[in-house]
């Protein structure tokens, strides 16, 4: 079975991935951590210290099938980070699910993921313009959007968000756990 990519990064937003977490768990689907560099300790928002399983450059793009990003404090400091945007270029081009929550939709963005795709993220108004990435044309202030294999959530819609991924992927889960 292939597994999902979950994308880990300095101040990462444990809360938003921990439903998703849950849900993967439950529907036995497969993980590997990724971090920029998993030789260094990473350090979430709340201060979970977390040691990834494998650096972005180790991994083989062909045994993953999804990928999972969270928010973080300040997305800004990913920006010159190509290798990161091209990984997800790559998944998108094989058809992965993505699931980007908060601010992590700056990355899709920017890759050019969310060309002609609808879409939210939990940055301000005026913080989207600023970036010059986003087409406010498809943007949606709704909690969480999907448009085909790429969902997007608001960082507060992490419970929908989370059961959104684990139906996209088809994973047997109980939805109750997280009413």
């Amino acid at each position: 079975m292939k597994k999902t990519a979950v994308l880990l990064y300095p101040q990462f937003s444990e809360y938003e991935l921990s439903v998703a977490l849950s849900i993967l768990m439950q529907g036995k689907k497969p993980i590997v951590t990724v971090g920029l560099n998993h030789h260094h300790k990473i350090q979430g928002e709340s201060g979970l210290t977390c040691l990834a399983d494998r650096q972005l450059s180790d991994i083989n793009i062909e045994e993953i099938d999804s990928l999972l990003l969270p928010g973080c404090i300040d997305i800004g400091t990913l920006v010159d980070e190509q290798e990161l945007l091209y990984f997800i270029q790559t998944l998108d081009s094989q058809g992965a699910v993505i699931a980007s929550i908060s601010s992590s939709p700056y990355l899709l963005a920017k890759a050019g993921v969310l060309k002609n795709k609808y879409y939210t993220v939990g940055l301000p108004l005026e913080g989207m313009k600023q970036l010059g990435v986003f087409d406010l044309s498809y943007y949606s202030d709704e909690l969480i959007v999907q448009d085909g294999r790429i969902i997007t959530a608001r960082g507060r819609g992490f419970i929908q968000f989370g059961l959104a991924f684990g139906k996209a992927l088809q994973l047997d889960f109980d939805e109750q756990w997280y009413k």
